[in-house]
């Protein structure tokens, strides 16, 4: 790859960097999780860079990447985590203290409503957030743009039951 590709690169990242980190945030909670999921996400674009259609927007192929590496990256860490061990007393008393994840609260209760939807509802919702068409939603996803429609209205429905 020439010198003027990375740097045209370099420059679509940082004009677009707000994606990588409302992925990021989308998908992980935690401050590290978040950094390390940005990085793949970035490192997932640069090896994907050369097969970008320049003749398509970027954002729409950087969410794309993004949203993939995401979900992928939620599955790998499910994988990783199914592991059992027999609870003890410590157990019982760190699962009954109260956490305060933010100051918050109807953000840490939207937070919540979202970690709990599916991998592709949660992108969905993302990009709706984000203002993205149906049209741009429907080519991001890979489903049909009156599909996009009406996902989203279950969608809002299901989260104003959530949080009422």
């Amino acid at each position: 790859m020439n010198k003027v590709d990375r740097e045209r690169f370099a420059a679509l990242i940082a004009d677009h960097a707000g994606i990588v980190r409302k992925v990021a945030t989308t998908y992980c909670r935690d401050a590290e999780d978040r950094a390390d999921l940005a990085q793949e996400i970035l490192a997932q674009l640069w090896a994907a860079w050369p097969r970008y259609d320049q003749e398509r927007p970027f954002a729409t192929w950087m969410y794309r990447v993004a949203l993939n590496v995401a979900i992928s990256h939620v599955r790998g860490v499910y994988r990783s985590a199914r592991h059992f061990e027999p609870l003890t007393d410590d157990h019982h008393q760190v699962a009954a203290a109260p956490v305060d994840h933010e100051a918050n609260d109807e953000l840490a209760l939207l937070q919540d409503v979202i970690a709990e939807l599916d991998q592709l509802s949660r992108a969905l919702l993302l990009l709706y957030l984000d203002d993205r068409s149906h049209r741009e939603i429907a080519e991001i996803l890979g489903i049909g743009e009156s599909n996009v429609g009406t996902k989203i209205n279950r969608l809002k429905q299901r989260i104003r039951a959530r949080l009422a």
